[in-house]
């Protein structure tokens, strides 16, 4: 699509200083615009680059003002960075806009679309599955039986949703996620393991953000359940009868085990591992690559280490171990010292 500068500056409350009729049909960093391009100026940093770029329109603040001469057209905003942040969302919400149903997905007669639902080439939709208004269901996507997608959830290429498993709206899943895997339940039996039968399923409320190809295991008995908010980056296992509080932000690689429980508002660094049948409180803050071996009651407690414990104490802890060669060193120099009197 293609807008003027005036165009850009109305929707965002803004004012053009240059030619209001410059048009725009693509987006650029400053340093890398072209003619056509829409960038932005937020970063002091990258000052110098507007007196260079080809990009027809930078978004900038208010109280820029130019030292040298311009080629661009600016858009006065009252915060450049805020403001590119809105079109980024809206040129998103464009490139995303489908609608319709390809001929070679399988939808079940049973099923219940929404309207103005896409579904993609060779989509599979279960029986009793619901979709509801505006979902889509992109290209590979699998969704099993008696599944409930709620309204704007989008499932990107190649996600498989298996049966009785619960979405909420405005849900984002990207390529390749798993939702209702079994989970990991088997009983030792005569020198082998027999498998447990899961027969819970999974609830994701609304407006939560599943990375590519991370996998959300079934429950045994009952559900495992992902509140509203949360969001999960890619490569994340979460077991059977996990449950994550409201607006907990994981990132990736990280593994939570079985029927560990994780309150809200919790942020959680990447290569994290979780042992079970644990509790974490709210607010609590995991460093990248730490081990949870025990509950967490303290909320907004900041931890590191693996096992891991308060982050100051860890910080101190690492200092000393930074410095055992160099302890080592001087206690051989001892030893020495003493065995030659």
């Amino acid at each position: 699509m293609e807008f003027t500068a005036q165009q850009i500056a109305d929707l965002l409350h803004g004012s053009v200083a240059g030619d209001p009729a410059a048009k725009v049909s693509r987006l650029s960093k400053i340093e890398e615009g072209t003619p056509g391009s829409l960038s932005f100026l937020a970063n002091p940093a990258y000052t110098p680059h507007i007196y260079t770029t080809q990009a027809a329109v930078v978004i900038v603040n208010n109280d820029f003002q130019p030292e040298k001469p311009l080629i661009t057209t600016l858009v006065k905003v009252e915060n450049a960075y805020q403001s590119f942040a809105k079109l980024l969302e809206l040129y998103n919400t464009i490139s995303r806009d489908k609608k319709g149903i390809d001929s070679t997905a399988f939808i079940d007669p049973s099923a219940k679309l929404g309207k103005d639902v896409y579904i993609g080439a060779l989509a599979f939709i279960g029986k009793n599955a619901v979709i509801g208004d505006n979902a889509k269901i992109y290209p590979q996507s699998y969704v099993g039986d008696n599944v409930s997608i709620g309204e704007k959830t989008t499932l990107f290429p190649g996600v498989k949703v298996y049966s009785d498993c619960v979405i909420g709206k405005d849900c984002t899943f990207h390529a390749g996620v798993v939702i209702g895997s079994d989970g990991f339940g088997f009983q030792p039996q005569g020198g082998n393991y027999q498998k447990v039968a899961q027969i819970g399923n999974v609830i994701i409320e609304d407006h939560v953000e599943i990375g590519a190809n991370t996998t959300i295991d079934r429950a045994t008995l009952g559900s495992t359940i992902i509140r509203k908010g949360v969001k999960l980056d890619n490569l994340i296992q979460i077991a059977h009868n996990v449950e994550i509080g409201e607006n907990t932000v994981i990132a990736a690689q990280t593994g939570v085990a079985g029927s560990a429980k994780i309150g809200k508002n919790c942020m959680i660094g990447g290569q994290v591992g979780i042992v079970g049948h644990i509790t974490i409180a709210d607010e609590v803050k995991v460093a990248a690559q730490s081990g949870i071996g025990s509950a967490i009651s303290k909320p907004g407690e900041i931890l590191q280490g693996s096992p891991a414990f308060s982050i100051s104490d860890y910080k101190r802890t690492y200092v000393l171990f930074r410095k055992l060669p160099e302890m080592e060193a001087r206690l051989r120099e001892l030893e020495q010292k003493l065995s030659s009197q």
